[in-house]
């Protein structure tokens, strides 16, 4: 199957619109997994108890 130019362009198009908005998803699922890492560090550091000794 052959596309005409101007398919091929409506093509290229619609997946650079996919990439950005992948990139926007990505950006917002790696800000979500800092926090996330975050408190879980946060947790952690609350459930140990200070200055024991092992």
């Amino acid at each position: 199957m052959e596309l005409t130019p101007e398919e091929l362009v409506a093509e290229f198009r619609d997946a650079v619109t996919e990439l950005y908005f992948a990139r926007k998803r990505i950006a917002v699922l790696e800000a979500e997994n800092t926090a996330l890492r975050a408190r879980l560090a946060a947790a952690t550091a609350a459930d140990e108890p200070t200055g024991a000794t092992a």
